[in-house]
This record gives structure tokens, sequence and C-alpha cells, in this order.
């Protein structure tokens, strides 16, 4: 589908480096269910646990954190690159802001290891160094896939997208296949992951950092604090589930049962169209932010419209077929320990499919510029995520219920902001930033 049409009303060519973009994605897609359905069948619920928490608590982080310094990269090396201008003082800057960043989190990382370890990862060492592993590879991953975004190298950004998934797959199978069935060496896949598939993405790239003009703090846009808290925001709501199961399970739930991995697995089978929601938003924000600076209000409205209505759509659809045979998909990938029930898989598909709607009116509001509402909209879906998860009693109804009403709650917030933007007329008062296509996403692992 291309998102173009759906906001003109008319075919236009793909943006460049969608298919190669597109491609990556698709090999992530599958074969991060692939390392998810072996360490799961290999390990069993009770090991599987924590492993989950590990997989969502990387993608809380990670992306939270890094994701909007690959797009300001991405942005800014663009705009140089169009005014035939150098971007290594620029690149340079953008990796000691990341670099701080890293570092912090990792001696955070380090400094919380009493609370985490018994909290979240069943007191399994290695886990911890996974997830500290990760923060630096991810840290280069993400710099290096704005850079290559930037100067339009989206062969190999392409590349490092499927690799790293592919990667970390072939390395659980060979773990599952020699029969190794502690929790602690899967972990360190996800970690290492990032950093192989950035040295095979970039083996044969040259000329990435060239000579150029100096780079103030500002070329990587004041809006960048807006940004990252937004990010981060988007994505813990999205996985606060995993986190809430782990916290709020009692001995037995996370023995035997191992809840939080059965719930991460329902929820990953649940969000599989969010995921390829990802393909959409690729081209959304700059066509988006183009409709909007060129104060052509009619379009905007019209083409987010009929984008909220596929949406919506499609939401619905996935909500109606994850009741009906979600739990039967589970059991068959990940094992009949993993059963969840249909009113499970309903919840968690309705709440995801919802999610996906506050996602498509974020992107609305960062292309009207408006990043403060966009963090207000997400925080404002936390608080109520934690009321009602608060204010229940059965675990799993709890948090899928305060991952329902937290979506919705965000998408209420940024749909009346979007109205009001619009109805005031502000869209045209904004100017048309030069956004690179494939990098404006929020990536949603499976």
């Amino acid at each position: 589908m291309d998102p173009r049409k759906l906001l003109e009303g008319r075919s236009n060519p793909l943006p460049e480096g969608t298919l190669a973009v597109g491609a990556g994605l698709i090999v992530s897609g599958v074969t991060s269910y692939g390392f998810l359905a072996i360490s799961a069948r290999a390990l069993g619920p009770e090991k599987y646990a924590p492993l989950g928490v590990l997989w969502a608590l990387t993608y809380v982080v990670c992306p939270g954190v890094f994701l909007p310094l690959e797009q300001e990269v991405g942005r800014a090396l663009s705009s140089r690159r169009a005014r035939g201008l150098g971007g290594g003082p620029l690149i340079h800057r953008a990796a000691l802001a990341g670099g701080i960043a890293a570092a912090v989190l990792i001696a955070v990382t380090g400094a919380s290891a009493p609370l985490s370890l018994g909290s979240f990862f069943n007191h399994k060492v290695l886990l911890l160094i996974a997830l500290m592993v990760s923060l630096a590879g991810y840290y280069v991953e993400f710099l290096v896939r704005g850079v290559l975004s930037g100067n339009g190298r989206f062969g190999s950004y392409g590349i490092i997208l499927g690799s790293e998934a592919l990667l970390r797959m072939l390395a659980c199978a060979g773990l599952a296949v020699v029969g190794v069935d502690s929790v602690g060496p899967y972990g360190v896949i996800i970690g290492i992951a990032p950093i192989a598939a950035t040295l095979l993405g970039v083996r044969k790239e040259r000329n990435l950092v060239k000579p150029g003009p100096d780079a103030p703090w500002s070329e990587l846009s004041s809006a960048l604090g807006y940004l990252l808290a937004g990010s981060v925001m988007a994505q813990l709501l999205v996985n606060a589930g995993v986190f809430a199961v782990q916290l709020l399970a009692d001995a037995e739930q996370k023995g035997k049962h191992g809840v939080a991995g059965r719930f991460l697995n329902g929820l990953i089978i649940a969000r599989i169209p969010l995921f390829m929601f990802q393909a959409v938003q690729a081209a959304l924000l700059p066509k988006l932010a183009h409709l909007a600076g060129a104060g052509r209000h009619a379009d905007f409205r019209t083409g987010l419209k009929r984008l909220l209505l596929v949406v919506v759509a499609i939401g619905g659809l996935a909500t109606v077929v994850a009741f009906a045979i979600g739990p039967f998909v589970v059991t068959t990938m990940f094992g009949a320990d993993f059963r969840l029930s249909h009113t499970d898989l309903g919840y968690l598909a309705a709440a995801s499919a919802v999610y996906m709607l506050a996602l498509a009116l974020a992107q609305a509001l960062i292309a009207l510029k408006d990043y403060p509402r966009v963090v207000v909209g997400w925080a404002v879906g936390l608080v109520v995520f934690v009321i009602v998860t608060a204010l229940s009693h059965d675990l799993l109804p709890r948090v899928e219920q305060g991952f329902l009403a937290g979506s919705v709650a965000s998408a209420i917030a940024m749909a009346w902001a979007v109205q009001r933007l619009l109805s005031s007329g502000m869209a045209g008062a904004h100017e048309v930033e030069e956004l690179v296509e494939a990098s404006h996403q929020l990536p949603i692992e499976p």
C-alpha cells in the first residue's frame, strides 16, 4: 500500500528506498517472530518469561532513546546533501550526543542491578549484561542508520534491518539445536545482533562521512527533546503490559506458569498489523509535512481522514481475527504451554488497533510541528494505563484493559489536538521540513 495514494487520492511513485527498507522490514518481522518462537519452545514458559521482559525492555529504551537521534541525523544530513555540504561535523556531533546518552543508560542499568535482577530478570545476571550490551549496540545501529538514510544509502539500511533479526534467529536456532536450555545465552544474542548487523551493513560503504562546515547543536533540531520524550512514552505504552504482568504476578504465576512470557507472545501476535504499519509510516510523515507546509488544509484533512478510515478498518478486522483464531496461532507458534484465551487475544488486538490509530494521529501532529501535544497525548495514555491497571484485579484482564484504555486515551487526546490545530488554521503556518522518507518510522518490534 502506498500511503501517499491515501493522502492525495492519486497514484505517485514510491519514495526513494521504500523497496529496500520494506524488504528489510519483512525479513526483520518474520525472523523476529522466529527468534521468539524458537526460544519459547527451547526454554519453556518459566525460563522464557524473563527473556520476554528483556525483549520488551530493550525495545522500550533503545528505539525510544535512539530513534529520534536517527531521525534527526537523517533529516539534517539529507538537508546538507541537498545543498552540497558535507556532513562530517554533524555526524561527530550526533555521535557525541548519542554516546553520552548510551553511557548514562548503561551506568544507570548497572546501578539499578540490585532492583532489576529480582524484579525483572529472575536473578539471571547474563540478562542484565545483555541489556547493557543492547544499549551500546543499538546506539551504534541507530546512528549508522541515520547516516545511511541521510546519504540515500537505503540498500545498506535495509540490509541492517533484515540481517539483525536474521542473525539473531540463526544464532537462537543454533543454541536450540545443541540443547541450550539456560536463558542467559539467548539474552546475549539480543545484545550482540545489532552490532553484527551494523558491521555487515556498512562493510562496502565508502564516503559516508564527508568534511563540511561546523554543526551547531541547533542543527539537530530544537525539537529533539520533545521527539525523544514522545518516542520513549509511545514505546513504553505499547510494552508496559509485559512489565506490569511481571511485577504484579505472584510467585506461582512467575514460576511454572511463566505468565509474562505468555502475555508477551499473545501481544506480539495481536500487534502484527501494528508492526506492518511501519511501511505506511515511512512515507506518511514527509507527505503530511509537505501538505501542512504548503497550506493545503483541505488535502491534509481529506488525506488524514482516508488514512484513519483504513487504519480503523484494518484494526477492526485484526481484532475479530485475533479473537477467533488467536489462541490457535499462539499455541501453534510457541507451544501449548503458552495458551491464552480468546478474550485475552481480543483485548490485545483491540488495544493494538487503537494504538495504531494514535500513532497515525501522532504523525499528523509532528507534521504540524506541534511536538508538545504529541508528548501530552502519550503521557495521558500512560496515566490512564496505570490507573485502570491499578483499579482492576485479575492479572491478565487488568493489564489488557489498561492497555486498551491507555491507547483510547492517547488517541482521543491527539485527535482533539489535531482537530483544534486544523480548525484554527495553524496547519498553514509551518514551513516544510526536509524529512528523509525511510527513516521516520517508529519501530514496533514483534
